[in-house]
């Protein structure tokens, strides 16, 4: 990298050191001033960190990949992520739940469901979620800050071989243990203040970075070498029963097997478009039903100063959760298309990775200065849902079960201490899950087809069936959660190699998403008639 691109880095880390020293001290003042921001900021400002949480270099680096893939008709694909939440969040969910006045998604069951022993059980049950919901994000930020550092620094800089790294770790895992560990420290410290903060200024950055990259796409791509790279019907963003593209001219076979080959064959299992998009509409309205997830969602609606203010904070959240994010997108795809296919073609005599075409189009493709400006984007980009979702889970070890269960009358300090404590084991459970975790596709179809649908039934009859009671939400979250991890192992090789079976393959959309729906509906509904 160039001087300057390495400055422009290098002030990025000395901004995010001062704010951490600074909000630091507030952080430290009581719990809720560390895991709420002390409920103290404007919506504008919780509504930008919202958005910008949602932005990261994993879940960025999957959105290019679809868009070369599947071309414009990879908008589609969008809906694998609940982008209706925020119609209901806005017009009532936002401020329902903000007017319990809690410090978590799990201290809201109280609202809802009172003080009974059913009460409690859908307590417990959400809190256990929470924190297992939290490895698999810290997993995806893992994989997808790995591989976008591996481009851009090579382990010579530091004097070592690939090839000689402790444990024989790739690269990638190397890097990124670094780089978690050095953002833990600023995610210890400074608590929710941390994560507005610095979501502030990635949204600047991003904005940025969204605007430089789509003027060097427009400046240097023509529709001509767009047309001349892509198979017909690449630029249409509607669609026949099946996806109808063929890569086969471009020489790269792996992307026609992308497409076509069946799931767990090397395929994406999503040929059958129309009804792929279908799955994915119903899924993505019942999953926005269900509320705010109990993770970095809910913190950022229970830091809003009112109700009203929850619902506003929401309007903003997707204005900047949307508009930047897609324009980056956009332009680093068109890059790719145009300029990266010779380096995939390279790829297909061994593996293509198509999760390296946003690293690779940033590193080889990019003027100097913008190079270091969209790195530290994306950088600022990873530390804002890295740092929101540490934080949230702390949140639920320190107040749902240390203050609940074991010592509910410390000292304010005592509970900052262990959420420094809780924050660092968090993270090193990131790091161990992450060296054992595939690629960033294979987590996303996790987090989307199987951790999140687990929350889903109970929590869309909590808001919408007034006879539901705690037993049903908690028997709702066990029968999830705990098919959720079943089928994930059934699906996982290692795991039925040990059994000495093979994997069944399930398809996380069409198999996976509707037995999870299917059986928790079962437990809720009988578990509450019978209560």
């Amino acid at each position: 990298m160039h001087a300057l691109d390495i400055t422009i880095i290098v002030l990025y880390f000395i901004l995010m050191i001062v704010v951490g020293w600074v909000v630091a001290k507030l952080a430290a003042r009581n719990p809720e001033s560390y895991f709420l921001a002390g409920k103290s900021l404007p919506w504008w400002m919780i509504g930008i960190a919202h958005g910008s949480s949602g932005v990261d270099i994993s879940g960025t680096m999957w959105f290019v990949m679809v868009l070369f893939v599947y071309g414009v008709k990879g908008v589609w694909l969008l809906w694998v992520w609940p982008l209706f939440n925020v119609i209901f969040r806005m017009v009532y969910l936002g401020t329902w739940v903000r007017r319990s006045n809690v410090l978590t998604g799990a201290e809201w069951m109280r609202t809802r469901f009172g003080h009974s022993r059913g009460a409690e059980l859908a307590y417990l049950s959400i809190v256990v979620y929470a924190i297992i919901s939290v490895i698999p994000f810290l997993c995806l930020a893992f994989k997808g800050i790995g591989k976008f550092a591996e481009s851009f620094l090579p382990v010579e800089v530091l004097g070592l071989s690939a090839s000689a790294l402790p444990w024989g770790m790739a690269p990638a895992d190397f890097w990124a243990i670094i780089i978690m560990s050095v953002a833990g420290i600023y995610c210890v410290v400074g608590g929710m203040y941390s994560v507005v903060m610095n979501d502030l200024i990635q949204f600047t950055l991003i904005v940025l970075a969204a605007i430089i990259i789509a003027i060097v796409a427009i400046t240097l791509t023509t529709p001509e070498q767009i047309t001349a790279a892509v198979p017909p019907g690449w630029d249409q963003m509607f669609f026949g029963w099946k996806v109808n593209l063929d890569w086969s001219t471009v020489n790269i076979p792996e992307l026609n097997t992308k497409l076509y080959a069946p799931f767990g064959q090397g395929g994406d299992g999503y040929s059958f478009f129309t009804i792929f998009v279908l799955v994915l509409f119903f899924k993505g309205v019942l999953v926005s039903m269900a509320g705010p997830t109990p993770n970095y969602a809910i913190q950022h609606v229970l830091s809003t100063r009112s109700p009203r203010e929850a619902a506003l904070e929401n309007m903003m959240m997707a204005i900047c959760s949307l508009a930047p994010r897609f324009l980056l997108i956009a332009g680093i795809g068109v890059l790719g298309i145009v300029f990266f296919g010779n380096d995939l073609q390279a790829m297909a005599k061994d593996k293509v990775d198509f999760e390296k075409i946003l690293p690779g189009v940033v590193n080889r493709y990019l003027p100097i200065g913008c190079k270091g400006l969209i790195v530290a984007g994306l950088l600022a980009a990873f530390m804002s849902t890295f740092v929101s979702t540490v934080n949230s889970g702390t949140a639920y070890l320190v107040n749902d079960v240390y203050k609940r269960y074991i010592n509910p009358h410390a000292t304010a300090r005592r509970y900052v201490v262990l959420a420094y404590l809780c924050s660092v084991a968090l993270i090193l459970l990131g790091i161990v899950f992450g060296l054992v975790t595939g690629s960033v596709h294979s987590i996303t179809q996790i987090l989307v087809s199987a951790i999140v649908p687990a929350f889903v039934v109970p929590n869309v009859l909590k808001w919408h069936w007034w006879r539901f009671n705690g037993y049903g939400f908690f028997a709702g979250m066990v029968a999830g959660t705990a098919s959720a991890l079943a089928l994930l192992l059934l699906n996982k090789k290692e795991f039925m190699a040990y059994m000495g079976l093979a994997p069944l393959n399930l398809h996380p959309d069409y198999v996976i998403f509707p037995t999870i729906i299917g059986l928790s509906l079962i437990a809720s509904v009988v578990v509450c008639l019978l209560t």
